[in-house]
């Protein structure tokens, strides 16, 4: 009897542990499936010759306008999803498209280089970083469908600036379009601004200008 009763009590230790040690493998098993790694994000280069940045700036006697050039930059991808970025501007490139006459042009972007503006010569890049994208909602085709943020850099001066963007990610390309509002006083862009001088009458030049962006980048 006492040794039926030791075989019994064996018998359902063995049960119970392969019972427990079946949960456990099943358990482990699972948690392994139900967790995946996440995407890792993939850099599409921007191609600067395919690539556009339009300048316009704004005075109380008329407007200038012209372009830029990216010196670098690339677009993160993942999922076919952007996740971030970041850019290089090249400062020296700056050219005006709206003045016809060749000195005149000359001038001008001479003084936009000069510590009146840019201080090329100290600063001959300005970057911009992104650092969230948000989708919006219900975007129409061709319409903005990202709220970017992100930190742009000029004359070593760094804020956070906000903007919409159409962006598409498609076949191993990424392209990106946007219109950024800056406001140069906050970069230390003093020259005809009334936020630092007073009665300028019509030689105040507004603060902000617009950046046009065309981006183009490949996988």
């Amino acid at each position: 009897m006492k040794k039926t009763a030791i075989l019994a009590s064996f018998a359902a230790m063995f049960m119970f542990s392969a019972f427990t040690g079946t949960t456990a493998i099943t358990t482990n098993a699972a948690a392994t499936a139900t967790t995946a790694a996440p995407a890792k994000a993939v850099a599409y280069k921007v191609e600067a010759a395919k690539s556009e940045v339009k300048w316009h700036a704004k005075k109380v006697t008329g407007e200038h306008m012209g372009a830029i050039k990216l010196k670098e930059g690339q677009i993160l991808v993942s999922g076919n999803k952007p996740t971030g970025g970041s850019f290089v501007i090249d400062m020296n490139s700056i050219t005006c498209s709206d003045i016809a006459d060749k000195e005149y042009n000359g001038k001008l972007i001479g003084h936009l280089k000069n510590d009146d503006f840019f201080s090329v010569d100290k600063f001959p890049t300005s970057t911009f970083k992104i650092t969230s994208l948000t989708p919006a909602k219900n975007a129409a085709a061709g319409k903005p469908n990202y709220t970017v943020k992100g930190d742009l850099t000029i004359k070593g001066i760094t804020h956070p600036i906000e903007f919409p963007a159409t962006i598409t990610v498609k076949n191993g390309a990424a392209s990106a379009k946007a219109d950024i509002v800056v406001n140069r006083a906050k970069y230390d862009i003093r020259y005809g601004s009334k936020s630092f001088f007073d009665n300028l009458g019509d030689k105040a030049i507004d603060d902000n200008f617009t950046l046009s962006l065309a981006i183009a980048a490949i996988k």
